[in-house]
Protein backbone atom coordinates (compact mmCIF):
# COMPACT_ATOMS: atom_id res chain seq x y z
CA UNK A 1 0.00 0.00 0.00
CA UNK A 2 1.49 3.65 -1.05
CA UNK A 3 1.28 5.68 2.50
CA UNK A 4 3.05 8.41 0.52
CA UNK A 5 1.77 11.88 1.50
CA UNK A 6 0.30 14.27 -1.33
CA UNK A 7 -2.36 15.44 -3.29
CA UNK A 8 -4.43 12.31 -5.04
CA UNK A 9 -7.52 13.27 -7.05
CA UNK A 10 -10.49 10.50 -6.46
CA UNK A 11 -13.66 10.02 -8.28
CA UNK A 12 -16.28 8.89 -6.00
CA UNK A 13 -20.32 8.77 -5.92
CA UNK A 14 -22.49 9.13 -3.18
CA UNK A 15 -25.93 9.87 -2.22
CA UNK A 16 -25.83 13.52 -0.71
CA UNK A 17 -29.63 14.29 1.69
CA UNK A 18 -30.06 18.06 0.12
CA UNK A 19 -32.60 20.16 1.83
CA UNK A 20 -34.79 18.96 -0.78
CA UNK A 21 -34.67 15.74 -0.90
CA UNK A 22 -35.01 15.18 2.87
CA UNK A 23 -38.68 17.85 2.30
CA UNK A 24 -39.44 15.66 -0.64
CA UNK A 25 -39.41 12.69 1.60
CA UNK A 26 -41.14 14.50 4.41
CA UNK A 27 -44.13 15.20 2.36
CA UNK A 28 -44.68 11.52 1.09
CA UNK A 29 -45.24 10.39 4.35
CA UNK A 30 -47.22 12.96 5.27
CA UNK A 31 -51.29 12.26 5.79
CA UNK A 32 -53.48 14.47 4.21
CA UNK A 33 -53.88 16.25 8.03
CA UNK A 34 -50.11 16.64 8.17
CA UNK A 35 -50.03 17.84 4.95
CA UNK A 36 -52.83 20.47 5.12
CA UNK A 37 -51.34 21.67 9.00
CA UNK A 38 -48.19 21.60 7.00
CA UNK A 39 -48.79 23.92 3.90
CA UNK A 40 -51.09 26.05 6.58
CA UNK A 41 -47.79 26.60 8.95
CA UNK A 42 -45.19 27.26 5.73
CA UNK A 43 -47.85 29.86 4.31
CA UNK A 44 -47.53 31.49 8.07
CA UNK A 45 -43.77 31.82 7.61
CA UNK A 46 -43.75 32.34 3.61
CA UNK A 47 -45.45 35.66 2.21
CA UNK A 48 -44.95 34.26 -1.23
CA UNK A 49 -46.87 30.63 -0.36
CA UNK A 50 -50.67 31.52 -0.88
CA UNK A 51 -53.21 28.89 -0.38
CA UNK A 52 -56.34 27.95 -2.19
CA UNK A 53 -59.07 25.75 -0.42
CA UNK A 54 -60.79 23.75 -3.03
CA UNK A 55 -65.05 24.26 -2.17
CA UNK A 56 -64.34 27.43 -0.27
CA UNK A 57 -67.42 29.70 0.02
CA UNK A 58 -67.26 33.13 -1.92
CA UNK A 59 -67.57 36.37 0.01
CA UNK A 60 -70.62 36.65 -1.48
CA UNK A 61 -71.87 33.34 -0.63
CA UNK A 62 -71.12 34.29 2.63
CA UNK A 63 -73.11 37.10 2.57
CA UNK A 64 -76.08 35.71 1.21
CA UNK A 65 -75.98 33.00 3.74
CA UNK A 66 -76.57 35.56 6.69
CA UNK A 67 -79.42 37.52 4.65
CA UNK A 68 -81.42 34.71 5.20
CA UNK A 69 -80.80 31.78 2.42
CA UNK A 70 -79.70 28.94 4.77
CA UNK A 71 -79.72 25.66 2.95
CA UNK A 72 -81.72 23.32 3.79
CA UNK A 73 -81.40 21.14 7.14
CA UNK A 74 -81.01 17.96 5.46
CA UNK A 75 -79.30 19.06 2.60
CA UNK A 76 -76.23 16.39 1.89
CA UNK A 77 -73.88 19.22 0.74
CA UNK A 78 -73.77 20.91 4.35
CA UNK A 79 -73.18 17.53 6.68
CA UNK A 80 -70.78 19.78 8.81
CA UNK A 81 -73.82 21.32 10.63
CA UNK A 82 -75.56 17.99 11.13
CA UNK A 83 -72.40 16.44 13.32
CA UNK A 84 -73.64 18.17 16.47
CA UNK A 85 -76.47 16.37 18.39
CA UNK A 86 -77.23 16.46 21.96
CA UNK A 87 -76.97 13.27 23.83
CA UNK A 88 -78.26 12.21 27.26
CA UNK A 89 -75.48 11.85 29.91
CA UNK A 90 -75.52 8.87 32.11
CA UNK A 91 -75.20 11.24 35.64
CA UNK A 92 -78.64 12.39 34.19
CA UNK A 93 -79.71 9.60 33.09
CA UNK A 94 -79.47 8.15 36.44
CA UNK A 95 -80.58 11.27 38.72
CA UNK A 96 -83.56 11.56 36.85
CA UNK A 97 -84.27 7.70 38.15
CA UNK A 98 -84.42 9.11 42.07
CA UNK A 99 -87.72 9.88 43.44
CA UNK A 100 -87.73 13.48 44.47
CA UNK A 101 -86.68 13.37 48.35
CA UNK A 102 -85.01 10.02 47.89
CA UNK A 103 -81.66 11.20 48.95
CA UNK A 104 -80.49 13.36 51.33
CA UNK A 105 -78.33 16.47 50.56
CA UNK A 106 -75.36 14.57 52.68
CA UNK A 107 -76.53 11.06 50.89
CA UNK A 108 -76.75 13.18 47.00
CA UNK A 109 -73.12 14.02 47.68
CA UNK A 110 -71.72 10.05 48.03
CA UNK A 111 -74.37 9.50 45.08
CA UNK A 112 -72.60 11.66 42.98
CA UNK A 113 -69.08 10.83 43.48
CA UNK A 114 -69.96 7.58 42.85
CA UNK A 115 -70.68 8.40 39.51
CA UNK A 116 -68.35 10.83 38.74
CA UNK A 117 -66.30 7.67 39.61
CA UNK A 118 -67.56 5.34 36.88
CA UNK A 119 -65.27 4.60 33.90
CA UNK A 120 -66.87 4.08 30.29
CA UNK A 121 -67.46 0.79 30.62
CA UNK A 122 -69.94 1.42 33.64
CA UNK A 123 -67.50 0.34 36.45
CA UNK A 124 -66.72 2.06 39.54
CA UNK A 125 -62.72 2.36 39.69
CA UNK A 126 -62.63 3.76 43.48
CA UNK A 127 -63.07 2.23 47.10
CA UNK A 128 -65.93 2.78 49.00
CA UNK A 129 -63.74 3.61 51.94
CA UNK A 130 -61.96 6.58 49.56
CA UNK A 131 -65.71 7.35 48.57
CA UNK A 132 -66.75 8.09 52.48
CA UNK A 133 -63.79 9.97 53.31
CA UNK A 134 -63.88 12.19 50.65
CA UNK A 135 -67.84 12.74 51.52
CA UNK A 136 -67.11 13.17 55.23
CA UNK A 137 -69.73 9.85 55.93
CA UNK A 138 -68.66 5.82 56.76
CA UNK A 139 -68.72 3.29 54.52
CA UNK A 140 -71.47 1.62 55.37
CA UNK A 141 -73.87 4.68 54.18
CA UNK A 142 -71.48 4.73 50.81
CA UNK A 143 -72.31 1.28 50.09
CA UNK A 144 -76.11 1.94 50.70
CA UNK A 145 -75.95 4.42 48.54
CA UNK A 146 -74.10 1.79 46.19
CA UNK A 147 -76.90 -0.25 46.55
CA UNK A 148 -79.06 2.69 45.17
CA UNK A 149 -77.04 2.82 42.02
CA UNK A 150 -77.46 -0.70 41.63
CA UNK A 151 -81.14 -0.57 41.48
CA UNK A 152 -81.20 1.62 38.59
CA UNK A 153 -80.85 1.36 34.68
CA UNK A 154 -78.84 0.47 33.08
CA UNK A 155 -78.83 -2.35 35.14
CA UNK A 156 -74.64 -3.32 36.48
CA UNK A 157 -73.86 -0.14 36.08
CA UNK A 158 -71.47 1.40 39.09
CA UNK A 159 -70.31 -2.65 39.37
CA UNK A 160 -66.86 -3.50 40.69
CA UNK A 161 -66.27 -6.21 38.44
CA UNK A 162 -67.42 -8.59 35.50
CA UNK A 163 -69.10 -10.63 38.22
CA UNK A 164 -70.48 -7.74 40.32
CA UNK A 165 -72.05 -6.64 36.70
CA UNK A 166 -73.43 -9.74 35.87
CA UNK A 167 -75.10 -10.43 38.90
CA UNK A 168 -76.90 -7.86 39.00
CA UNK A 169 -78.58 -7.51 35.98
CA UNK A 170 -79.43 -11.93 36.56
CA UNK A 171 -81.05 -10.40 39.99
CA UNK A 172 -83.24 -7.81 38.44
CA UNK A 173 -84.20 -10.21 35.24
CA UNK A 174 -84.97 -13.02 38.21
CA UNK A 175 -83.24 -15.85 36.87
CA UNK A 176 -82.09 -18.02 40.35
CA UNK A 177 -79.71 -20.58 38.76
CA UNK A 178 -77.92 -17.55 36.93
CA UNK A 179 -77.77 -15.44 40.29
CA UNK A 180 -76.69 -18.82 41.75
CA UNK A 181 -74.00 -19.97 40.04
CA UNK A 182 -72.69 -16.36 39.10
CA UNK A 183 -72.86 -15.39 42.70
CA UNK A 184 -70.96 -18.65 43.89
CA UNK A 185 -69.44 -20.47 41.21
CA UNK A 186 -68.60 -17.73 38.75
CA UNK A 187 -64.92 -19.22 38.45
CA UNK A 188 -65.99 -22.55 37.60
CA UNK A 189 -68.32 -21.05 35.12
CA UNK A 190 -65.97 -19.01 33.26
CA UNK A 191 -63.57 -21.65 32.91
CA UNK A 192 -66.38 -23.87 31.65
CA UNK A 193 -65.71 -26.67 33.80
CA UNK A 194 -69.03 -27.79 33.68
CA UNK A 195 -69.01 -31.10 34.34
CA UNK A 196 -67.55 -30.59 38.47
CA UNK A 197 -70.17 -27.55 38.33
CA UNK A 198 -73.26 -29.93 36.99
CA UNK A 199 -72.08 -31.83 39.79
CA UNK A 200 -71.73 -29.36 42.62
CA UNK A 201 -75.41 -28.04 41.51
CA UNK A 202 -76.68 -31.31 41.26
CA UNK A 203 -77.71 -30.44 37.46
CA UNK A 204 -77.74 -30.78 34.36
CA UNK A 205 -75.70 -29.70 31.24
CA UNK A 206 -78.22 -28.13 29.57
CA UNK A 207 -79.81 -26.48 32.17
CA UNK A 208 -75.94 -25.01 32.63
CA UNK A 209 -75.93 -24.31 29.06
CA UNK A 210 -79.62 -22.73 29.15
CA UNK A 211 -78.26 -20.45 31.81
CA UNK A 212 -75.05 -19.59 29.55
CA UNK A 213 -77.16 -18.64 26.79
CA UNK A 214 -79.16 -16.12 29.16
CA UNK A 215 -75.95 -14.54 30.14
CA UNK A 216 -74.74 -14.03 26.98
CA UNK A 217 -77.79 -11.70 26.64
CA UNK A 218 -76.49 -9.46 29.66
CA UNK A 219 -74.18 -6.39 28.92
CA UNK A 220 -71.06 -7.03 29.82
CA UNK A 221 -70.42 -2.97 29.64
CA UNK A 222 -73.39 -1.04 30.48
CA UNK A 223 -71.73 2.28 30.63
CA UNK A 224 -70.90 2.07 26.69
CA UNK A 225 -74.18 3.51 25.68
CA UNK A 226 -73.39 6.93 27.31
CA UNK A 227 -70.02 7.26 26.37
CA UNK A 228 -69.35 10.48 24.36
CA UNK A 229 -66.48 10.27 21.84
CA UNK A 230 -66.38 12.82 18.90
CA UNK A 231 -66.69 11.08 15.81
CA UNK A 232 -63.63 10.39 14.13
CA UNK A 233 -63.66 11.26 10.10
CA UNK A 234 -60.81 9.99 7.85
CA UNK A 235 -59.92 11.96 4.67
CA UNK A 236 -58.82 9.63 1.33
CA UNK A 237 -55.55 10.29 -0.60
CA UNK A 238 -56.59 8.27 -3.16
CA UNK A 239 -59.19 7.00 -4.96
CA UNK A 240 -60.17 4.03 -7.00
CA UNK A 241 -63.39 3.93 -9.22
CA UNK A 242 -65.01 1.50 -11.12
CA UNK A 243 -65.58 3.02 -14.43
CA UNK A 244 -66.95 1.64 -17.85
CA UNK A 245 -65.37 -1.72 -16.49
CA UNK A 246 -61.87 -0.20 -16.20
CA UNK A 247 -60.58 1.44 -12.66
CA UNK A 248 -59.50 5.46 -12.65
CA UNK A 249 -57.09 6.66 -9.62
CA UNK A 250 -56.67 9.93 -8.71
CA UNK A 251 -55.56 11.96 -5.81
CA UNK A 252 -58.71 12.91 -3.69
CA UNK A 253 -57.57 16.83 -3.07
CA UNK A 254 -61.29 18.36 -2.11
CA UNK A 255 -59.95 18.81 1.87
CA UNK A 256 -56.69 19.63 0.82
CA UNK A 257 -55.60 23.25 -0.25
CA UNK A 258 -53.62 24.14 -3.01
CA UNK A 259 -50.42 25.58 -2.98
CA UNK A 260 -50.27 28.50 -5.23
CA UNK A 261 -48.01 31.95 -5.59
CA UNK A 262 -48.36 34.41 -4.06
CA UNK A 263 -47.84 37.51 -7.28
CA UNK A 264 -49.17 40.25 -5.79
CA UNK A 265 -46.88 40.15 -2.88
CA UNK A 266 -43.76 39.32 -5.44
CA UNK A 267 -44.63 42.24 -7.56
CA UNK A 268 -44.53 44.74 -4.81
CA UNK A 269 -41.44 43.71 -2.94
CA UNK A 270 -39.53 43.60 -5.81
CA UNK A 271 -40.27 47.16 -6.08
CA UNK A 272 -37.88 47.52 -3.63
CA UNK A 273 -34.25 47.99 -4.55
CA UNK A 274 -33.16 46.36 -1.69
CA UNK A 275 -30.19 43.62 -1.52
CA UNK A 276 -31.86 42.48 1.91
CA UNK A 277 -35.58 42.40 0.28
CA UNK A 278 -34.28 40.91 -3.01
CA UNK A 279 -32.18 37.81 -0.66
CA UNK A 280 -35.31 37.36 1.58
CA UNK A 281 -37.43 36.96 -1.84
CA UNK A 282 -34.92 34.95 -3.51
CA UNK A 283 -34.91 32.27 -0.27
CA UNK A 284 -38.44 32.12 0.00
CA UNK A 285 -39.19 31.51 -3.88
CA UNK A 286 -36.66 29.10 -3.93
CA UNK A 287 -39.00 27.24 -0.56
CA UNK A 288 -42.08 27.85 -2.74
CA UNK A 289 -40.23 25.91 -5.72
CA UNK A 290 -39.22 23.01 -3.35
CA UNK A 291 -42.83 22.72 -1.70
CA UNK A 292 -44.24 22.81 -5.43
CA UNK A 293 -42.30 20.33 -6.49
CA UNK A 294 -42.17 18.15 -3.56
CA UNK A 295 -45.89 17.87 -3.72
CA UNK A 296 -46.06 16.88 -7.60
CA UNK A 297 -43.32 14.17 -6.82
CA UNK A 298 -45.84 12.99 -3.84
CA UNK A 299 -48.57 13.06 -5.86
CA UNK A 300 -47.32 10.90 -8.45
CA UNK A 301 -45.46 8.49 -6.29
CA UNK A 302 -48.95 7.36 -4.34
CA UNK A 303 -50.32 7.26 -7.72
CA UNK A 304 -47.72 5.19 -9.25
CA UNK A 305 -48.07 2.80 -6.10
CA UNK A 306 -51.90 3.14 -6.11
CA UNK A 307 -51.63 1.93 -9.88
CA UNK A 308 -49.50 -1.09 -9.39
CA UNK A 309 -51.37 -1.98 -5.79
CA UNK A 310 -54.86 -1.97 -8.06
CA UNK A 311 -52.96 -3.86 -11.50
CA UNK A 312 -52.07 -6.72 -8.92
CA UNK A 313 -55.41 -7.20 -7.05
CA UNK A 314 -58.06 -6.38 -9.42
CA UNK A 315 -60.46 -9.54 -7.71
CA UNK A 316 -59.95 -7.24 -4.52
CA UNK A 317 -61.20 -3.78 -5.44
CA UNK A 318 -64.08 -6.24 -7.37
CA UNK A 319 -65.24 -8.09 -4.49
CA UNK A 320 -64.04 -6.68 -1.29
CA UNK A 321 -60.59 -6.94 0.50
CA UNK A 322 -61.60 -10.87 1.50
CA UNK A 323 -60.29 -11.70 -1.86
CA UNK A 324 -57.27 -10.25 -1.19
CA UNK A 325 -53.98 -11.87 -2.40
CA UNK A 326 -50.59 -11.92 -1.40
CA UNK A 327 -48.49 -8.85 -1.76
CA UNK A 328 -45.84 -7.29 -0.03
CA UNK A 329 -44.46 -3.82 -0.38
CA UNK A 330 -40.58 -5.49 -1.72
CA UNK A 331 -42.48 -6.97 -4.52
CA UNK A 332 -44.04 -3.08 -5.76
CA UNK A 333 -41.18 -1.53 -5.38
CA UNK A 334 -39.24 -3.88 -7.47
CA UNK A 335 -41.83 -4.19 -10.30
CA UNK A 336 -41.42 -0.14 -10.40
CA UNK A 337 -37.88 0.26 -9.87
CA UNK A 338 -37.70 2.41 -6.13
CA UNK A 339 -36.79 1.52 -2.84
CA UNK A 340 -39.19 -0.38 -0.71
CA UNK A 341 -38.96 2.20 1.73
CA UNK A 342 -40.13 4.92 -0.61
CA UNK A 343 -43.23 2.44 -1.01
CA UNK A 344 -43.76 2.27 2.65
CA UNK A 345 -43.85 6.31 3.36
CA UNK A 346 -46.56 6.35 0.32
CA UNK A 347 -48.73 4.24 2.24
CA UNK A 348 -47.82 4.90 5.59
CA UNK A 349 -51.46 6.49 6.97
CA UNK A 350 -52.93 6.99 3.75
CA UNK A 351 -56.17 6.24 2.95
CA UNK A 352 -58.01 4.90 -0.66
CA UNK A 353 -61.53 5.60 -0.83
CA UNK A 354 -62.34 1.95 -2.92
CA UNK A 355 -65.55 0.86 -4.26
CA UNK A 356 -66.07 -1.70 -1.47
CA UNK A 357 -65.07 1.29 1.39
CA UNK A 358 -62.49 3.19 2.90
CA UNK A 359 -59.05 1.35 3.86
CA UNK A 360 -55.70 2.50 4.80
CA UNK A 361 -53.52 1.35 1.68
CA UNK A 362 -51.40 -0.54 3.75
CA UNK A 363 -54.01 -3.05 4.20
CA UNK A 364 -53.52 -4.23 0.75
CA UNK A 365 -50.16 -5.73 1.86
CA UNK A 366 -50.14 -9.22 3.12
CA UNK A 367 -47.70 -12.11 3.36
CA UNK A 368 -47.40 -15.05 1.43
CA UNK A 369 -48.67 -18.62 2.88
CA UNK A 370 -47.73 -21.65 1.77
CA UNK A 371 -50.16 -23.67 -0.33
CA UNK A 372 -50.69 -26.88 -2.03
CA UNK A 373 -52.18 -25.39 -5.13
CA UNK A 374 -50.47 -23.22 -7.94
CA UNK A 375 -51.77 -20.16 -6.31
CA UNK A 376 -50.78 -18.45 -3.21
CA UNK A 377 -52.85 -17.86 -0.17
CA UNK A 378 -52.91 -14.45 2.12
CA UNK A 379 -53.24 -14.48 5.67
CA UNK A 380 -56.77 -12.90 5.23
CA UNK A 381 -58.07 -15.37 3.04
CA UNK A 382 -56.91 -18.30 5.84
CA UNK A 383 -58.78 -15.90 8.71
CA UNK A 384 -61.50 -16.46 6.40
CA UNK A 385 -61.48 -20.04 6.19
CA UNK A 386 -61.14 -20.45 9.61
CA UNK A 387 -63.88 -18.34 10.17
CA UNK A 388 -66.46 -20.50 7.91
CA UNK A 389 -64.71 -23.67 9.50
CA UNK A 390 -65.52 -22.74 13.48
CA UNK A 391 -69.12 -21.53 12.11
CA UNK A 392 -69.57 -24.95 9.77
CA UNK A 393 -68.77 -27.18 13.04
CA UNK A 394 -70.51 -28.86 15.25
CA UNK A 395 -71.36 -27.20 18.35
CA UNK A 396 -71.31 -30.15 20.12
CA UNK A 397 -68.03 -31.40 18.79
CA UNK A 398 -66.23 -28.26 17.90
CA UNK A 399 -63.11 -28.97 15.97
CA UNK A 400 -59.54 -28.21 17.51
CA UNK A 401 -56.66 -25.95 15.97
CA UNK A 402 -55.13 -29.66 14.48
CA UNK A 403 -58.33 -30.02 13.34
CA UNK A 404 -59.20 -27.06 11.72
CA UNK A 405 -55.39 -27.57 9.96
CA UNK A 406 -55.78 -30.53 8.68
CA UNK A 407 -59.43 -29.91 7.21
CA UNK A 408 -57.87 -26.38 5.58
CA UNK A 409 -55.50 -28.45 3.66
CA UNK A 410 -57.40 -31.41 2.58
CA UNK A 411 -60.17 -29.02 1.46
CA UNK A 412 -58.64 -25.92 0.82
CA UNK A 413 -54.89 -26.58 0.30
CA UNK A 414 -53.87 -23.85 2.67
CA UNK A 415 -51.11 -25.19 4.91
CA UNK A 416 -50.86 -23.84 8.40
CA UNK A 417 -49.52 -25.06 11.57
CA UNK A 418 -51.69 -25.74 14.42
CA UNK A 419 -49.89 -22.69 16.12
CA UNK A 420 -50.65 -20.54 13.36
CA UNK A 421 -54.23 -21.27 13.43
CA UNK A 422 -54.06 -20.64 17.27
CA UNK A 423 -52.48 -17.87 17.04
CA UNK A 424 -55.31 -15.97 13.95
CA UNK A 425 -58.28 -17.87 15.89
CA UNK A 426 -57.03 -15.76 19.10
CA UNK A 427 -56.82 -12.88 16.80
CA UNK A 428 -59.99 -13.20 15.10
CA UNK A 429 -61.63 -13.34 18.89
CA UNK A 430 -62.61 -16.99 18.31
CA UNK A 431 -62.39 -18.82 22.03
CA UNK A 432 -61.00 -22.34 22.15
CA UNK A 433 -62.45 -25.42 21.17
CA UNK A 434 -63.19 -26.16 25.07
CA UNK A 435 -65.57 -23.07 24.89
CA UNK A 436 -67.24 -23.63 21.99
CA UNK A 437 -69.04 -26.40 23.05
CA UNK A 438 -72.18 -26.87 23.51
CA UNK A 439 -74.47 -29.04 25.66
CA UNK A 440 -77.81 -28.65 23.87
Amino acid sequence: MDMRAGLFQQQTLKLAMTQELSQAIALLQYSAQELTSFLENKSLDNPLISLEYPGSLSVRQRGEKVKGNRPAKHDPKYWIEQIGQETQTLETHLLSQLKPGQLSNDRLKVFLLLIRNIDENGYLRTDLDDIAASTGTDEAEAAECLGILHQLEPYGIGARNLQECLLIQARQGKHKLAEKILGEHFLLFADKKWKGLAKVLQITLQEIQTVSDYIQTLNPRPGSLYVQEKPSYVIPDVTVRLLNGEFSIGIFEKNTPVLAANETYLTQMKQYNDRQVNSFLQEKWQEFQWISRGLEQRKQTILMVMGKIVEKQPECFYKGLSFLRPMTMKEIAEELGIHESTVSRAVKDKFVQAPFGTVEMKAFFTNNLQSTADEDVSARMAKRAIEDAVQAENKRKPLSDQEISNQLQAEQGIVLSRRTVAKYRDQLGIPPSSKRKRYD
